[in-house]
């Protein structure tokens, strides 16, 4: 299958001599304009040697090329958008949000584009790539407990705001409908359109759970038959960087448990392994739930005589290094 597999022209690169095309330079307040519009990537060589028959395409978004490295600008970019508009959001306000990381920074950078203070609760064992790129952008972290994890920062920057409700806006990103609907409105119809509509499985991981279900309602809305595969830590004990395991998590509220045709778990183990096998087998420097979601298409790929297996890779390696993950 020949698929086209290009960027948004936005994205090709001048030379310093060539002359500007596109009416001149991008302003720097334009940056949030660059979000969305990745490339999909085509993984199928790769895969064969992972015992993936001839027949199976495997696909992958590249999440990274976004402002701010991941696929969490397009969901905070559209809370934003929302809390804007509906006045949430408006002059004093300061945006508050949890994170484990890609959102923060997401809603770091577009704080500082558009000129409005940014307070985000991050667990402290985080990487020290993810806290300082938040720092650079000009952010105030809040370290909350790091045994509590993901679920501790929830109620970390719940208790600040319920004790300081006129100071903040609380984005929400795991109960806002702007988190799933940003998937619905981009994500999905550039899935659809870069293959043609013929994609016949989607495998994403579930951490907001808002990607999954944007991109699954709208893949449904134009092909029902299209399988959604949810993807997940396979136990709770399991830590894998992005991910929830809905069991013992706290649920996002955003989150259709009704959504997924199909729900696999990964172990911490293999998703490492993946992603080092990524980045030295196929020249893709991915973060961890990047190797979770190929493991899981692979895994789905396997089983299959014929098909279009597509996934996201939400981010690069580079905020991991710190982990000893690529040593």
């Amino acid at each position: 299958m020949n698929l086209v597999q290009t960027a948004s022209h936005r994205r090709t690169p001048v030379a310093w001599s060539a002359p500007l095309r596109l009416g001149g330079p991008v302003a720097a307040g334009d940056i949030l304009a660059q979000i969305g519009n990745t490339p999909l990537l085509d993984l199928s060589d790769f895969v064969r040697r992972l015992g993936v028959g001839a027949g199976v395409g495997v696909y992958a978004k590249a999440e990274w090329l976004n402002p701010g490295g991941s696929i969490k600008a397009r969901a905070a970019l559209r809370i934003v958008q929302e809390a804007k508009r509906s006045g949430a959001l408006k002059p004093g306000k300061t945006l508050i949000d949890s994170s484990s990381g890609n959102t923060g920074i997401a809603f770091a950078l577009i704080g500082a584009a558009q000129g409005f203070p940014v307070h985000l609760v991050m667990p402290a064992n985080v990487s020290a790539e993810r806290k300082a790129l938040v720092r650079a952008y000009g952010a105030t972290l809040i370290e909350s407990d790091p045994l509590e994890g993901s679920d501790g920062a929830i109620l970390k920057v719940r208790e600040l705001v319920a004790a300081d409700p006129e100071r903040y806006f609380y984005a929400d990103q795991y109960g806002n409908s702007a988190n799933w609907m940003a998937h619905y409105d981009t994500t999905g119809p550039e899935i659809w359109r870069q293959t043609q509509g013929a994609i016949t499985h989607f495998v994403a991981g579930m951490g907001t759970s808002g990607t999954f279900v944007g991109v699954g309602r709208y893949l449904k809305s134009r092909n029902r038959d299209v399988r959604l595969v949810a993807l997940q830590p396979d136990d709770e004990v399991s830590v894998i960087e992005g991910l929830k395991h809905m069991a013992s998590a706290i649920v996002p509220p955003i989150y259709d448990p009704e959504l997924a045709d199909r729900f696999l778990g990964v172990s911490t183990e293999a998703t490492w392994d993946m992603t080092r096998r990524l980045s030295a087998e196929a020249g893709i420097f991915a973060g961890l739930s990047a190797g979770a979601a190929v493991h899981g298409a692979v895994q789905v790929a396997r089983e299959l005589d014929a098909g279009v297996v597509v996934t996201v890779l939400p981010d690069d390696g580079s905020k991991y290094v710190s982990l000893g993950i690529f040593n």
